[in-house]
């Protein structure tokens, strides 16, 4: 049943992103802190019922967030970077689209709990700790946790001029996809201690070879950080807003899903952002 819980808590990926090397539960790959201490639940409580339930079945599992559902009678919950619904008295787990045919709403797509974690997260990544590729004035801002060896992290890479022409900036996040100690680990290292990082990161996403540098550097804390977001493979592209958008997409695609999504969040009353 744990490896089922395991199972359910692992993001689906595209086709249009590259997988991530399996990592082992409480690794240090998922050993991100939480930014905030939660308070602890109350006995008897559907949170209580909540963590109990998921505790049994993966004892190091991290659960970030439980809060009432727009679903009656269950819990939405956060966990390994997922989003899930369990009932109240912990007895059942909903995981994928939930729809309400009254109000003709996606209600996992609309979990603010979820954006409000992501952006938190990801804010506690300083711009001097990212690689920017931004035009002037940009339009739109997205995260992009990258990976100097998979195919799709080249293309979109080829694609970063368009993408600037679109009024994209894209910030990278490192996510050495084979894990902590791997060859594009080591690489990617190597790429946040260059003197011009924007070259070496383009270089290395071309094949050429990049000298090896070692510095302080956040490769590793931000490979756990999307650990927690929940990224399962790369590119994993993330809108201001929380939303994940991609998975690879043409810079054409990622300004309409990013107009979209603009459109979307000018029609939702200001109390309910």
């Amino acid at each position: 049943m744990s490896r089922f819980i395991l199972a359910a808590l692992s993001c689906a990926l595209s086709v249009s992103a590259c997988a991530q090397a399996p990592q082992a539960p409480g690794s240090d790959a998922t050993a991100a802190k939480s930014t905030t201490e939660a308070k602890p639940a109350t006995a008897g409580s559907a949170e209580s019922n909540v963590r109990n339930a998921l505790k049994g079945l993966e004892p190091n599992l991290s659960v970030d967030y439980v809060g009432k559902a727009p679903l009656p009678g269950f819990q939405e919950v956060i966990a390994g970077g997922q989003l899930l619904y369990i009932s109240d008295d912990g007895r059942y787990l909903v995981q994928g689209g939930i729809v309400d045919l009254k109000e003709k709403k996606d209600l996992t797509g609309e979990s603010r709990a979820l954006s409000s974690f992501r952006v938190n997260l990801l804010k506690s990544v300083p711009t001097s700790e990212r690689i920017v590729f931004a035009p002037p004035n940009p339009k739109y801002t997205v995260s992009v946790f990258t990976d100097v060896e998979c195919g799709y992290c080249r293309k979109l890479h080829s694609e970063i001029g368009e993408l600037n022409k679109q009024g994209i900036a894209v910030e990278y996040l490192a996510f050495p996809r084979m894990g902590l100690g791997s060859k594009d680990h080591k690489e990617m290292i190597s790429v946040w201690c260059a003197d011009d990082r924007k070259q070496a990161l383009t270089d290395s996403k071309n094949g050429k070879p990049v000298p090896t540098r070692d510095c302080t550097n956040p490769v590793s804390k931000e490979y756990a950080l999307g650990q927690r977001i929940g990224v399962s493979g790369t590119p994993a592209i993330y809108a201001p807003d929380g939303t994940q958008i991609g998975g690879y997409l043409s810079p054409t695609a990622m300004r309409a899903r990013l107009d979209d999504l603009a459109k979307a969040d000018a029609g939702t009353p200001a109390g309910m952002k």
